[in-house]
C-alpha cells in the first residue's frame, strides 16, 4: 500500500507531502489545478519518462519519493536478491532528476531505472486517462486474456515463442539456400580462394608483433648504430671516457685506503661501479655485432609483413580475428560442398519445429478458450453491477492460419448493450463512457490475478454521469475494501464514497503559481462536494444535496461492511 508521497520542484509543485489512507482515496480539484501533475510525479518515481517541461530548473533538481508498506512474498524475495535492506516492512522509492541526470534509489540503495520499473510493477497499477481507448484494438484484448490466464498460459507461450523463432530462422536459411546454382558456385570458388590464401600464409600467434619489431630495428639500424657508437666511445673509448676516468678514480682511491679504513666501503662501491660499466660496454658491443643484417633479411621481413597486413585488411585486424574468419568461412564452405545434405537437415529441423509449434499453439488455444469462458462470466457480472442493464458480453477466440510468436489465436471482445441487438465487436459500438466501465470491470476482475495492492484511476469516470456514475462509485468503494484505490475524479458521486478525500488547489504566491494538496475533513468534504455539484454560486440547497450524497455514501459502505443490501 502507498503510505506517503513527497514531491519537490516538479512542474507547478514547489513541495508537497501526502499521507494516503487505506481504501478509496479521492483526489478532486478545479480543472488545471494540477491533478494530472500529481499522477505524473508518481509515474516518474516509478521509473517513467520525465518531460523537460516538468522540471522547474536545472539548479533545483526534482525529487519524488514514495513510501510503500510491503508484505508480498514474491516482492520480498526479489528485494532480497537485489540486496535491498528492509526495515519495518517499508520500501522507499526515490528519484532525483536534474537536467539529463536521474538517480534512482530503493531504501537508499542506488539502482538502475530498469530495476525501479521492475519493482514498481509489484507495487502499483496506474490506469491513465485514455487507457480505456486501448480497448478499441484487438491486440489489447489478447493481452488482457493472456494476463488472466497467465499462470497456465505462460509456460505454453514460452514454448510457442521458442519454436516460432526456430521456424523463422530455418525458413530464412532455407530461402537463402535456394539461390541459383551459379551464385553458389561463385561463392564456393571465392571461399576456396580465401581459405587457401589464409592457409598458405601459415600465420603464427604473435608473429606480426615480432616482425614489426624486427622491421623497425632493421629500417632504423643506421641511426641505432650511430647512437650506440657514440655511447660506446663515451663509456669505454680509448681516449677520455667514463671507463678510463672511473678506472683512474679507483686507482687513486686504492692508494689512500691504507691511511683510513673508513674509505674501504667507498672503494668497494667504486670498484662495483667500474665492473658494472665494463659489463655494460661488453653487452653494448655484443648488441652492435648482432645489428649486422643483410639487405635480403630486410626484404624478406618487409615482404612477410606486407603479406600479413594484406590479410588483415581483408579478413580481420588481428591474427586471431583472421583465424576466426577462417573457421566461419570453412563452415560455410562445408555447407556449400555438402549442399543437399545441408538443405535436407534444414528442412527436417524446420518441419520438426513447425510440428512442435502447432502442438504448442493448440495447447494455447485450449487454455485461452477455457479462460475466455471464465473471464466472460466474471465480466458479465461486473458489467451488470456497473449499470449495463441488458448487457451481453463474450470473448471470441478463433484460430488463425499463420502462427506468430503469440500463437495462432485471434481474440476479440464482443458486446451487446441493448436488448435484441446481436453481439458486435466492442471497438465498433461502445461509447467512451461504456469503454471506461468495461475497463473498470476488467481492472476489477484482474485485481484478483495479481499481488498489487494499490490501483490508481486517473479519471475513470470519463463519459459517465447520473445513475451510472453512482454504480461506478459503488464499484470503486467495493474494490477499496480489498486494496488501496487512488482516484482522480470530477464527479460528486465518486468523491462522496471517499475514505480519504484530498483537494488539489492552485494558488499564486509572490507572483508564482503553485499547486498544493491537502486532506479534507468534516465540513470541508461537504464544501468540496458542493463545489463539484454547484455552478457559479453554491447555495444552501446545493450544500444540502452534498450532505445527503455524503450521508448515503457512508450508509452504503456501512451496509456493505455489515452485509446488508
Amino acid at each position: 500500500m502507498l503510505l506517503h508521497l513527497h514531491v519537490k520542484n516538479f512542474a507547478l509543485i514547489r513541495e508537497t507531502e501526502i499521507d494516503f489512507s487505506e481504501g478509496l482515496n479521492i483526489l478532486t480539484g478545479e480543472t488545471g489545478a494540477g491533478k494530472s501533475i500529481l499522477i505524473g510525479s508518481i509515474t516518474v518515481a516509478l521509473g517513467g519518462k520525465v518531460a523537460k517541461e516538468m522540471l522547474r530548473s536545472e539548479e533545483e533538481p526534482a525529487l519524488v519519493e514514495l513510501i510503500f508498506s510491503v508484505d508480498q512474498p514474491g516482492l520480498l524475495k526479489k528485494l532480497q536478491e537485489l540486496e535491498i535492506p528492509m526495515e519495518d516492512g517499508q520500501l522507499i522509492l526515490s528519484r532525483r532528476v536534474s537536467g539529463s541526470r536521474s538517480i534512482c534509489r530503493l531504501n537508499g540503495v542506488t539502482v538502475a531505472s530498469s530495476v525501479l520499473k521492475e519493482i514498481s510493477s509489484w507495487l502499483i497499477d496506474i490506469h491513465g486517462q485514455h487507457e480505456h481507448q486501448s480497448l478499441l484494438h484487438k491486440k489489447k484484448h489478447l493481452e488482457i486474456l493472456d494476463a488472466y490466464a497467465h499462470e497456465k498460459l505462460s509456460p505454453v507461450l514460452a514454448g510457442v515463442k521458442d519454436c516460432y523463432e526456430i521456424c523463422q530462422s530455418r525458413k530464412k536459411e532455407l530461402e537463402e539456400s535456394l539461390a541459383d546454382e551459379s551464385a553458389r558456385v561463385r561463392e564456393q570458388s571465392l571461399l576456396e580462394f580465401e581459405l587457401q590464401e589464409i592457409e598458405e600464409a601459415d600465420l603464427k600467434e604473435g608473429e606480426d608483433e615480432q616482425l614489426e619489431e624486427s622491421y623497425q630495428r632493421m629500417v632504423n639500424g643506421r641511426k641505432i648504430l650511430e647512437a650506440l657508437t657514440v655511447v660506446k666511445n663515451l663509456c669505454g673509448g680509448e681516449e677520455v671516457s667514463a671507463s678510463e676516468q672511473l678506472g683512474r678514480a679507483c686507482r687513486e682511491l686504492s692508494g689512500v685506503i691504507r691511511y683510513d679504513g673508513a674509505l674501504e666501503s667507498l672503494n668497494e662501491q667504486m670498484q662495483a661501479i667500474d665492473s658494472q660499466l665494463q659489463d655494460a660496454v661488453r653487452e653494448l658491443e655484443d648488441y652492435m655485432e648482432g645489428m649486422e643484417f643483410s639487405g635480403q633479411e630486410l626484404a624478406e621481413t618487409e615482404e612477410r609483413l606486407n603479406q600479413i597486413n594484406h590479410l588483415k585488411a581483408k579478413y580481420g585486424q588481428t591474427i586471431p580475428e583472421i583465424r576466426a574468419y577462417q573457421t566461419e568461412k570453412q563452415e560455410r564452405l562445408d555447407r556449400l560442398v555438402n549442399y543437399e545434405q545441408y538443405k535436407k537437415k534444414l528442412q527436417e529441423e524446420y518441419e520438426k519445429a513447425s510440428e512442435e509449434l502447432k502442438g504448442h499453439c493448440i495447447k494455447a488455444h485450449d487454455i485461452r478458450s477455457w479462460a475466455a469462458l471464465e473471464l466472460t462470466r466474471k465480466m458479465q457480472e461486473q458489467l451488470e453491477e456497473l449499470n449495463f442493464l441488458d448487457v451481453q458480453f463474450e470473448i471470441s477466440v478463433t484460430g488463425t492460419k499463420t502462427p506468430t510468436a503469440l500463437g495462432s489465436d485471434d481474440v476479440e471482445f464482443l458486446i451487446s448493450t441493448n436488448p435484441g441487438e446481436p453481439l458486435k465487436p466492442l471497438g465498433k459500438i461502445a461509447s467512451g463512457g461504456e469503454l471506461s466501465r468495461v475497463m473498470l470491470a476488467i481492472k476489477t476482475v484482474m485485481a484478483d490475478q495479481d499481488e498489487i495492492h494499490t490501483v490508481i484511476f486517473d479519471e475513470i469516470d470519463a463519459g459517465i454521469s447520473g445513475r451510472t456514475a453512482q454504480k461506478v462509485s459503488e464499484k470503486l468503494a467495493l474494490i477499496g475494501r480489498s486494496r488501496q484505490v487512488i482516484c482522480i475524479t470530477h464527479l460528486a458521486q465518486l468523491a462522496s464514497m471517499a475514505d480519504g478525500h484530498y483537494c488539489i488547489e492552485k494558488e499564486a504566491v509572490d507572483g508564482i503559481t503553485r499547486t498544493r494538496i491537502r486532506r479534507l475533513f468534516g465540513d470541508e468534504i461537504t464544501e468540496e462536494l458542493a463545489r463539484i455539484l454547484g455552478g457559479a454560486k453554491i447555495t444552501d440547497a446545493v450544500r444540502w444535496n452534498a450532505m445527503e450524497m455524503r450521508r448515503l455514501a457512508l450508509e452504503f459502505k456501512k451496509n456493505r461492511k455489515t452485509g446488508k443490501t
